[in-house]
C-alpha cells in the first residue's frame, strides 16, 4: 500500500534534501508545501499518512500547522524536522501531537532510523 507522504518546508532546496534522504525503495506518493497554510489545507482535502514539517515559515508556522490540526481533528503522523533544535521547542512540538523531532539539514543515516523506529517503514 503506497504511503502518502507531505513535505512542508518554505526552502524549496530544503525539501528535496529531505526528499532524497528518504528511502528510494519505499512505497509513497510525496506531495510537497511551502507554507503552513498550504499544508493545512492539502491535509483537509487530503488522506495524508506522514507529513515532514519544518517549524520556522511564513503564514502559518510550524507549531500552528500542529495546533490547527488538532482543532480539525487531523492527524497524520507528524515529523519535525527544523534547525531549531532547542529542547524547549522539541518538547512542545511533543505536546502538540508530533510523533518525532529531528535536525536539519536531514541525512539518509539519520531519518532512516526514525522511519524504523515509528513503524514508517521496513515492516
Amino acid at each position: 500500500m503506497t504511503t502518502k507522504v507531505l513535505v512542508v518546508d518554505d526552502s524549496a532546496m530544503s525539501r528535496k534534501v529531505l526528499i532524497r534522504a528518504l528511502p528510494a525503495d519505499w512505497d509513497i506518493e510525496i506531495q510537497e508545501a511551502s507554507d503552513g497554510a498550504e499544508a493545512v489545507e492539502i491535509v483537509m482535502q487530503n488522506a495524508v499518512d506522514i507529513m515532514f514539517l519544518d517549524l520556522t515559515m511564513p503564514v502559518l508556522d510550524g507549531y500552528g500547522v500542529l495546533e490547527k490540526l488538532q482543532q480539525e481533528n487531523k492527524t497524520p503522523l507528524v515529523i519535525v524536522v527544523s534547525a531549531d533544535i532547542q529542547t524547549d521547542a522539541e518538547t512542545r512540538v511533543k505536546n502538540l501531537g508530533a510523533t518525532a523531532f529531528m535536525k536539519k539539514p536531514t541525512q539518509a543515516d539519520d531519518l532512516l532510523p526514525v522511519l524504523i523506529a515509528h513503524k514508517l517503514y521496513g515492516n
